[in-house]
């Protein structure tokens, strides 16, 4: 892992901060404080492949992600990449996927702690 930088873009939805390392997206989240940052070539590659999204054109993500949380929640992550565009599934449906069909709830919790907004579809779930 190398240095980290961020930078600021605008999207249809709001103003979003990319955070990256020299090698790995460390998290798309909406951007909380002023400031534009300075942009590497994996956010504005990031920005690209959201602006294509927004605009129609991206159904998938081809993004290098730094995925940093418990093994529970990088599994509902994973499983959240998978719903495919213009679907949407339950939590129940998720916690089946990761093979704790009982975790509706735990499923709702890690998908509020996704760190990668739209790139990991956690719009797609519902509860």
């Amino acid at each position: 892992m190398g240095r980290k930088s961020y930078a600021t873009y605008d999207f249809p939805v709001g103003r979003f901060k990319i955070s990256c390392d020299d090698e790995e997206i460390c998290s798309i989240e909406l951007a909380r404080e002023e400031g534009k940052g300075t942009p590497s070539e994996l956010s504005e590659l990031a920005a690209s492949q959201l602006c294509e999204y927004f605009s129609g054109r991206r159904r998938v993500f081809e993004l290098p992600l730094r995925m940093e949380g418990t093994e529970f929640q990088k599994k509902v992550w994973t499983a959240l990449r998978e719903i495919p565009y213009g679907e949407t599934c339950s939590y129940k449906d998720i916690a089946a996927k990761v093979g704790n069909p009982k975790a509706a709830r735990a499923v709702g919790n890690a998908n509020n702690k996704n760190p990668f907004i739209i790139v990991i579809p956690c719009h797609r779930v519902i509860g």
